[in-house]
């Protein structure tokens, strides 16, 4: 009897401690949990058996009854959940999981996206802020002993400006103990426009941080508030008066670990230690990040595979797309909207279209515009200065004269932005490169003029088609014309994909395009 209250105090001692570090919610359908189950039970045979072994002077190493049972309810409990999780996964299920995200179809992109204004759009990328802000921190010599700068660089829209906000966090345990009473009193946003960066100081110090110890430990705090929640990544935002937050996603899943999806959100304040949780439903319209860029490929990713079940997704594999490897962002009406390609499953080197994701409200929509994979677009600008081996960031998608145009910047090896680019979404070969330091309009007037598209330029008539023929060029399908006064023209599907491939020869059409001697058809109706 002694033995057996001794076992127990030790391995509930044990679990304190495994608990205290490991964090594990108490949650069944958390993977976490059933692995802090399984050393509990581990750690209960290991010591029960030492102590049995001892007392009985016993050589050979033996196990009880209890023992023995607890011993073979492990591998029963690892079999039960990949047996639950086999049940329920995309073999079984394929449309559950094509359907965890709802995909909006049939709308137009330079309709639901504004035409680009150059005051307004985030030229400054994670790297490049992080650059920044590191500067910034330089200036402040009392405090760069005692802090690092974070990594999260979270971008999110602060009053209408674009920016990205991280915090500062303890440089080290030491500085953690000397500081500590009074927090971290600040934080820095980099204006993604102009790059301008700002060490905004507090009154009070923020103490409920990654880096912080023991209960003022931001994951150890969640968690003894919250003891059955499963939590996702934390992103570090601001409120519209600059109050610090902690943005923290809450998960629910099938199965065990299976289908993850966000069901809520807490918010809490890293200087009071206070937080609420929010149904996805109340989420405060000054969030912009509750669902991850992660989590949003992964189930943009399932739409586009399963969509006509899981077999089809292996052998026969129609209609079967893919996200492209990389995203960016957008910011539209309050909101920061994830940006990425969508190519066929052959990972060739064109994309189908895009999607653009509301990030706070995961409302999607999906673009139909044929054109670059975007990193074919990064290769084509560098290839245009590959003598000065600068290296193109990922590209923003915009609307530059009513066309998916892709922007991005050329990089030195510093880091620094020493030109920008162009690209036609639709056709790639469209390239042009300017120098930074002429400033972005000027580089987008180079890009409009050098193409024919100024809008000056555009022309429009009635025409007949005296011939038409096709062809497809770097995966994109293209349509030449010559009217009945045997003028030519041509012109990208992207153009209207629902006109183009119907027109056939006597067919009327109005058309606006670029004049020369073959004429870009940019516009098919009124």
């Amino acid at each position: 009897m002694k033995r057996n209250i001794l076992t127990i105090v030790a391995v509930f001692l044990l679990a304190l401690l495994f608990y205290y570090f490991m964090l594990p919610p108490l949650n069944l359908s958390s993977p976490l949990f059933w692995v802090f189950l399984i050393f509990i039970l581990l750690s209960y045979v290991l010591i029960s058996s030492i102590l049995n072994n001892i007392h009985s002077r016993n050589l050979i190493f033996r196990l009880n009854n209890i023992e023995t049972i607890i011993l073979i309810s492990v591998p029963c409990i690892i079999g039960l959940i990949l047996i639950v999780n086999f049940i329920l996964s995309p073999l079984f299920n394929a449309k559950r999981y094509s359907e965890r995200i709802d995909v909006l179809e049939g709308y137009s992109f330079v309709d639901d996206v504004k035409e680009v204004d150059f005051k307004k759009i985030p030229l400054i990328d994670k790297d490049s802020s992080e650059k920044l802000g590191d500067r910034k921190m330089g200036e402040f010599t009392s405090w760069v002993s005692q802090f690092y700068v974070s990594d999260l660089y979270t971008q999110i829209n602060y009053n209408n400006e674009i920016v990205r906000v991280t915090p500062l966090e303890y440089a080290s345990i030491i500085k953690y103990f000397t500081n500590r009473d009074e927090g971290i009193k600040g934080y820095i946003t980099v204006n993604s426009v102009d790059g301008t960066s700002t060490l905004k100081t507090l009154e009070k110090g923020m103490r409920y941080m990654p880096s912080a110890l023991f209960f003022e430990n931001l994951y150890r705090k969640l968690r003894i508030s919250y003891p059955t929640l499963i939590f996702d990544d934390e992103s570090f935002e601001i409120d519209n008066e600059g109050n610090p937050y902690w943005i923290v996603p809450t998960i629910k899943y099938s199965g065990i670990g299976l289908k993850k999806e966000i069901n809520g959100v807490v918010i809490l304040n890293p200087i009071t230690g206070e937080s609420k949780r929010y149904d996805i439903d109340e989420v405060p319209t000054w969030v912009d990040h509750v669902y991850s860029a992660d989590l949003i490929i992964e189930q943009v990713d399932n739409w586009g595979e399963y969509r006509n079940g899981y077999l089809n997704s292996i052998f026969g594999q129609k209609d079967v797309i893919n996200t492209t490897d990389g995203y960016n962002y957008l910011v539209m009406d309050d909101d920061v909207y994830l940006y990425t390609g969508i190519t066929s499953v052959s990972s060739d080197e064109s994309n189908l279209g895009f999607i653009l994701v509301n990030l706070r409200t995961k409302e999607t929509k999906y673009y139909l515009a044929p054109g670059a994979e975007e990193y074919s677009a990064m290769a084509s600008a560098e290839g245009l200065v590959q003598e000065k081996d600068y290296e193109a960031s990922f590209p923003l998608l915009i609307n530059l004269n009513n066309k998916p145009t892709y922007l991005l910047s050329l990089k030195d090896n510093a880091g620094l932005v020493k030109m920008y680019a162009f690209i036609d979404v639709a056709d790639y070969q469209k390239v042009v490169v300017s120098e930074a330091s002429l400033g972005i309009e000027e580089a987008a007037a180079k890009y409009l003029k050098d193409n024919n598209v100024n809008k000056d330029n555009l022309q429009s008539k009635e025409i007949t088609i005296k011939n038409i023929t096709t062809a497809v060029i770097d995966g994109n399908s293209y349509y030449y014309l010559t009217d009945s006064d045997n003028n030519l023209y041509y012109g990208s599907i992207s153009v209207d994909k629902t006109k183009f491939p119907f027109l056939k020869k006597d067919d009327k059409i109005k058309v606006t395009y670029t004049d020369g001697e073959v004429k870009e058809i940019v516009k098919i109706g009124d």
